[in-house]
């Protein structure tokens, strides 16, 4: 028996600021997250800009001192948004049925600082300077593992590594585990932490980034005909996803419902996708076939809009196949624009603004759309939010490798 999934608890952090509602807040008024790099010296890169988590993010309050010690930032992200979904569910951990409670965490490139970090103390010390911890503080699985850990989680739990899609494909898969009957209540989402040395020289590499240094807030533009690349940020969103009878069993509040998934590939290259969009159609397609509802229904698409010149195009094309004559009418935006791509947390961070979206009738804009590119000519909501009663919502998300991931989002 298919059950239905809800969303009961959300959290975040992005270099918009801690939690879902600063977030939020932020999105709606269509402000930038964007600034230079702190987190190094960059002054060497071609790219010196990024959405970074910036100073007023503490872990402390979350994970001990010592603890944290021992981990990589994209865990403190995570672990950090993760008590804030916890919390908005209002779920009790340890759990009565600890069998029935699990986590599936998404992330592009796990502890690549931790990585970095580890081969400069070996190469300068030799063997005797490898921190015992630089495994665990690099794998992908440890972000769910502690989150088992923390909150006495013993059901499914592992990482998915999908690259840009990571946090769509954890939460579809999150979801297809609770309709199943699987668990009762899952911890889903994405987190990342990839601004680093090695992360921009080698996306600076592929000429995938913004080099806009002296404009950071303004480097971030999708479907504009003067974006020179995507600005890459990092953050962790976080969801609690539960069958609708355990959580109105335990009179949880309800955000709104996981209605539907669909993954597929190119199949074409490595890093570029494939230009007539066919891939990102069927995804979109399988999604909606999953939630039995027709493109006419959905009021809002959180794009993927990265502001690199093939993807936003791609996505145009893949839309306007879909959705025929109802292209033109469905809101658009890439919130991108103001988050950066967060790379495997992406996902994740766009659906929680999917889902606000919906709860709050509010279209978020996509800033910096100042000269469309004529080959992106849908209704991208430039620069403006917008007021829109939205029943369902679609989130996409695409990747190196070909990748494609999108869910479709309800009201309730």
């Amino acid at each position: 028996m298919r059950r239905k999934v809800v969303v009961t608890g959300m959290g975040m952090v992005t270099g918009l600021g801690n939690g879902v509602p600063a977030n939020w807040a932020a999105v709606k008024s269509g402000r930038s997250g964007i600034g230079p790099i702190t987190l190094f010296d960059a002054s060497r890169h071609r790219t010196r800009i990024a959405g970074e988590v910036r100073g007023n993010f503490d872990p402390a309050g979350y994970i001990h001192e010592k603890e944290a010690r021992r981990m990589d930032r994209y865990q403190h992200l995570a672990m950090v948004a993760a008590y804030e979904a916890i919390n908005d569910a209002r779920l009790p951990y340890p759990p009565s049925e600890p069998y029935r409670c699990g986590a599936v965490i998404g992330s592009g490139m796990g502890g690549l600082a931790s990585i970095e970090d580890g081969f400069r103390s070996v190469e300068q010390k030799g063997p005797k300077g490898a921190h015992p911890m630089v495994i665990p503080m690099s794998v992908i699985n440890l972000a769910p593992g502690m989150m088992s850990i923390r909150f006495g989680f013993k059901g499914p739990n592992f990482g998915v590594v999908n690259a840009c899609t990571s946090g769509t494909s954890a939460i579809g898969e999150a979801y297809r585990i609770v309709r199943e009957g699987r668990s009762d209540v899952m911890l889903t989402g994405g987190t990342e932490a990839v601004i680093t040395p090695l992360s921009i020289a080698a996306f600076n590499a592929l000429r995938a980034l913004s080099v806009r240094n002296d404009e950071p807030e303004k480097a971030s533009r999708p479907f504009d005909r003067d974006r020179d690349g995507f600005v890459i940020g990092e953050g962790a969103g976080i969801l609690v996803l539960e069958s609708e009878d355990h959580a109105l069993a335990r009179g949880a509040l309800i955000h709104g419902e996981i209605a539907g998934y669909g993954a597929t590939d190119d199949a074409f290259h490595v890093v570029m996708p494939a230009s007539d969009g066919e891939g990102a159609y069927y995804a979109m397609r399988f999604a909606l076939e999953d939630a039995g509802v027709d493109p006419s229904e959905i009021g809002y698409i959180n794009a993927h809009g990265t502001s690199t010149d093939l993807n936003d195009k791609m996505e145009t094309m893949a839309i306007k196949r879909l959705f025929g004559p109802c292209a033109e009418k469905v809101a658009i935006s890439s919130t991108k624009s103001m988050t950066g791509h967060l790379i495997g947390a992406a996902g994740a961070v766009e659906a929680i603004f999917s889902i606000m979206a919906i709860k709050e009738g509010i279209i978020p804009p996509t800033i910096n759309l100042e000269n469309p590119d004529p080959e992106c000519d849908l209704d991208y909501t430039p620069n403006e939010a917008v007021s829109r009663q939205i029943a369902y919502a679609l989130s996409n998300s695409f990747a190196f490798g070909g990748q494609n991931a999108s869910l479709v989002l309800k009201q309730v």
